[in-house]
């Protein structure tokens, strides 16, 4: 029987396999033609299209902010990553679980199991986000102790608290890497008069982004449209100029910490305070986010292994033990 676990993100889409690990990890983005409502391309091949492609195609990401903007294209989208994943199996038809924001609306989930039963899964399962990131990041979560993990996705950033398999506080923001990607168009339009694209935002963020002011700045020189001539022209920035851009969106995710923390049972805080933060996710990532969060809240954090796919992982060890995670899961044949 083939299982496979679905990391649905408003960036990426990581797909894992018990047994196999993450066989694909591709950009959450689908290209249509107007013409004729048909689906060219989808994942990496769609992504290269962005900002580039004619009036006659639509390059689109059917996810915003961690939810499902447009069903259809989601639909089609899970469809070719199945279909992709299982390869040579696909006569079998397998069985899927899928992460799911911790807030979403019972609207929602059946939309993302429909999505999944037209896409030719034979069942579908979720689980909340934030858990499959706890199991993923190796924290036992079903012991009588308070974990907490922050999880910064493209899209939207959760945390929760999670003790004896379950979670006790949460909270969430629309905020994620897209977020910090745009805070930096829009400080590079003002500051420099250069207009930049999306794609060329997330290389400035992973190249010299941090999210502390260094004493050792970084440079890198970046190209873009003059908005006062219209020819295309190059900068030198630095890195405290970018940190000085995220500013805003990282004092909203750090503020996040805070709320949670107020709501949460003091036994719980207290395990917290001897464990710390575990942060995962793509904006995990960002240079110096962890010292950030300690600095402000008081509260040790440190980074999970491999952050980018602590969901994945989840998703693969809840698959191969369902009885142990049942608690966790929403099933539906």
């Amino acid at each position: 029987m083939t299982k496979i676990g679905l990391d649905l993100g408003t960036t990426n889409t990581v797909v894992f396999i018990p047994k196999k690990g993450i066989v694909i990890n591709e950009p959450s983005v689908v290209a249509i033609s107007v013409l004729d409502n048909k689906l060219l391309a989808v994942g990496s091949l769609a992504k290269e299209m962005i900002g580039r492609a004619p009036d006659s195609i639509i390059v689109c990401r059917p996810l915003v902010d961690g939810a499902i903007a447009d069903y259809r294209v989601t639909g089609a989208m899970i469809r070719y990553f199945i279909k992709k994943a299982a390869g040579l199996m696909s006569f079998f038809k397998p069985e899927v679980l899928i992460s799911v924001p911790a807030g979403i609306t019972s609207t929602e989930k059946r939309a993302v199991i429909e999505s999944t039963l037209n896409a030719g899964a034979k069942a579908v399962y979720l689980v909340k986000e934030p858990v499959l990131a706890a199991i993923g990041a190796k924290i036992p979560i079903n012991s009588p102790t308070g974990n907490m993990i922050l999880n910064i996705g493209g899209g939207t950033t959760e945390l929760a608290v999670i003790s004896l398999g379950g979670i006790v506080s949460w909270n969430s923001i629309r905020i994620g890497g897209n977020k910090l990607d745009q805070a930096i168009v829009e400080h590079i339009k003002k500051k420099h008069g250069l207009a930049i694209g999306e794609i060329t935002a997330e290389q400035i963020k992973i190249s010299i982004g941090s999210a502390i002011k260094q004493p050792e700045e970084e440079k890198i020189n970046i190209k873009g449209r003059d908005l006062a001539t219209g020819y295309p022209r190059t900068i030198e920035i630095s890195s405290n100029e970018i940190t000085e851009a995220l500013s805003e969106q990282l004092r909203e995710i750090v503020q996040i910490v805070k709320n949670v923390l107020e709501v949460t049972p003091p036994e719980l805080c207290a395990d917290i305070m001897d464990k710390g933060i575990t942060i995962s996710g793509g904006g995990a990532l960002l240079k110096n986010i962890s010292t950030l969060i300690t600095r402000i809240t008081g509260v040790p954090s440190n980074i999970a292994d491999d952050p980018l796919f602590c969901v994945a992982r989840g998703t693969g060890i809840v698959l191969e033990n369902l009885d142990v995670y049942k608690r966790n899961v929403v099933a539906k044949r």
